[in-house]
């Protein structure tokens, strides 16, 4: 990998962790805006397979997401890079602002400052979830994307399913599914050509 290269992602990943403000799902569509818009480093499917992967994984979404485009880009060695990028400006700015947050933690100025991020936070996340969506009413039909979120849905939100199995079991019909029409689409073909051969 260039220097040019190391320097983009050392640059697009401390901007992500930087710029996130309340935990990791608010530093995915900056980290999505770095990997696939501004460097283009992958696809939007491909990124959304990832974020779906990684959702499965134990910890911290952010650093996993900064290590798979590190990892990417030049293996062992980019994703060390990427996650020391993501995460290094931050906690030293934790470290030496810990004081000041104890002193300024009853601020009204301080407790505006963060109302006004939650907002433009909730936008980036419901732009990102949208996006999605296309592509799952892409992949799978209106019926199908609509049918799946009722369940995501009611699996997360009703029945309080841990994150992580709902994908494991999204990925695994996923996996059914498009094997499924696969199999479906060589056979119409096959019927095709059997059809105008003879």
């Amino acid at each position: 990998m260039s220097t040019k290269t190391y320097k983009e992602l050392t640059i697009g990943m401390a901007r992500a962790g930087v710029l996130g403000f309340g935990g990791g799902p608010s530093v995915i569509p900056l980290i999505r805006y770095e990997a696939v818009t501004k460097y283009q480093w992958m696809d939007d499917n491909e990124f959304g397979e990832i974020l779906a992967i990684a959702n499965t994984l134990p910890g911290p979404i952010a650093p996993k997401m900064a290590a798979y485009c590190g990892y990417r880009l030049n293996k062992t060695m980019g994703a060390v890079v990427a996650v020391l990028a993501h995460i290094l400006p931050t906690s030293l700015a934790m470290i030496a602002l810990l004081g000041f947050l104890y002193m300024l933690q009853h601020s009204p100025v301080v407790a505006g400052m963060i109302a006004a991020v939650r907002p433009v936070i909730a936008v980036m996340l419901g732009q990102m979830a949208y996006e999605f969506a296309a592509k799952s009413v892409k992949g799978l039909g209106k019926l199908g994307a609509l049918i799946f979120g009722v369940i995501a849905f009611v699996l997360l939100s009703v029945l309080d399913v841990h994150p992580g199995i709902v994908v494991a079991i999204a990925l695994l019909y996923g996996a059914f599914h498009f094997r499924l029409m696969a199999s479906r689409s060589k056979a119409k073909d096959a019927a095709a050509q059997k059809g105008a051969s003879a």
